[in-house]
Formats: structure tokens, C-alpha cells, sequence
């Protein structure tokens, strides 16, 4: 196995409940996959949604399947353009974190709570993080070597679970600052 893994960029996307889904959508709609992610049962959807904060509001993909809670991920930068205020948050620690408007073709959401800045992250099945000397929630640097804008990222989270594939997900803003493209790979340092 490799030291190194696939950095990807996740662009602004928005999870959402069965009830959500049907409220935005109409009632018994089911999510159109557009597309497989690199997660495992984890898909992109045709669908789309306004997420609408104070200043502004921006188009967002949903990502499917359906989830339990409700949850938006934008980068800095969206979050600012939109007006909301969003923590740096792990997915799924949405308590207390920023509101926003969901808004469908047939109808829309207040949520007062559930929009985040992600906070990257290295996806990594057991056995990988064993290779890589990691344990789930360690926290690590990423080295990122690009052509004119090589960086060192800190504050990496690992999780790893059996049913993840290797994989680190860094926002569009921090894809932007390390000039990533397709087929970018990072590696974990030691400082």
C-alpha cells in the first residue's frame, strides 16, 4: 500500500432528511443520482437547492443518500458571500452551528442550525490507517506538492471506518490556495 492518498475537492453541498426532501421536492420524491462519489454508497444528485443566508444566496448539489439530520457544507468563502456565519466543524457536528433557508421547487426550510465550513479530513478504512500510523480522530499536517503551490495543511482529521475509502477532502478555497488539480495526492508529515 501507498503512503499517499487521493486529495479531493468538495465543493458546497448540502445533506438532507427524507422529511426535508419531501417538503423541498414533494412528497415521495426520491434523489436522481447524477453520479458515484469516491465514499462508498455515497452519490451525487441531480437535484439542486438555494441555499439562501442574509446577503445572498447560492446554488447547491445535494448528496445523497438521505441522512438523518440536515446539513450544508460551504467553504469560507461562501459562507461570507451568503452572510452566514459558519464553524469549522467535523460532518455530522452541526449543534449550535449556522442557519440558513433551503428553498426547492416546492417549498423551503428554515434551518436554525446545520451550515458548516468542513473541517478537512483524511477517509481511511482500517487497514489504511494502520499503514499511515494513524488512529481515528488523530489529528495530522498533510503535505500537498503541486507545480507552483506546495503546502503543508494542518489540522487533518483522520477517520477511519470499514466503510470508508482512502481519500482526503480538503474545500474549494483550500483546493484553490495549494492550486490542486485532478489526481492530486497529499501525504501525512511529521513536523
Amino acid at each position: 500500500m501507498s503512503q499517499e492518498f487521493i486529495v479531493e475537492t468538495s465543493a458546497r453541498h448540502v445533506h438532507v432528511t427524507e422529511q426535508t426532501l419531501e417538503v423541498l421536492f414533494g412528497k415521495g420524491h426520491q434523489l436522481t443520482k447524477k453520479k458515484d462519489l469516491s465514499q462508498p454508497g455515497q452519490f451525487a444528485c441531480e437535484e439542486k437547492v438555494e441555499v439562501v443566508g442574509p446577503k445572498n444566496s447560492l446554488k447547491c448539489s445535494i448528496l445523497g443518500p438521505v441522512r438523518s439530520a440536515d446539513q450544508v457544507e460551504l467553504s469560507a468563502t461562501d459562507a461570507r458571500t451568503a452572510g452566514i456565519v459558519a464553524p469549522v466543524r467535523e460532518s455530522g457536528d452541526v449543534a449550535g452551528s449556522g442557519a440558513c433557508k433551503l428553498v426547492g421547487p416546492c417549498g423551503e426550510v428554515e434551518l436554525s442550525e446545520g451550515v458548516i465550513i468542513a473541517k478537512r479530513h483524511i477517509h481511511l478504512t482500517p487497514a489504511d490507517a494502520e499503514e499511515l500510523g494513524v488512529k481515528d480522530k488523530d489529528v495530522v499536517y498533510v503535505k500537498i506538492d503541486t507545480k507552483d503551490r506546495s503546502a503543508i495543511l494542518g489540522d487533518v482529521v483522520c477517520r477511519v471506518s470499514a466503510n470508508y475509502a482512502k481519500a482526503m477532502h480538503i474545500d474549494t478555497d483550500e483546493a484553490n490556495a495549494v492550486a490542486s488539480a485532478p489526481g492530486q495526492t497529499g501525504v501525512i508529515v511529521k513536523l
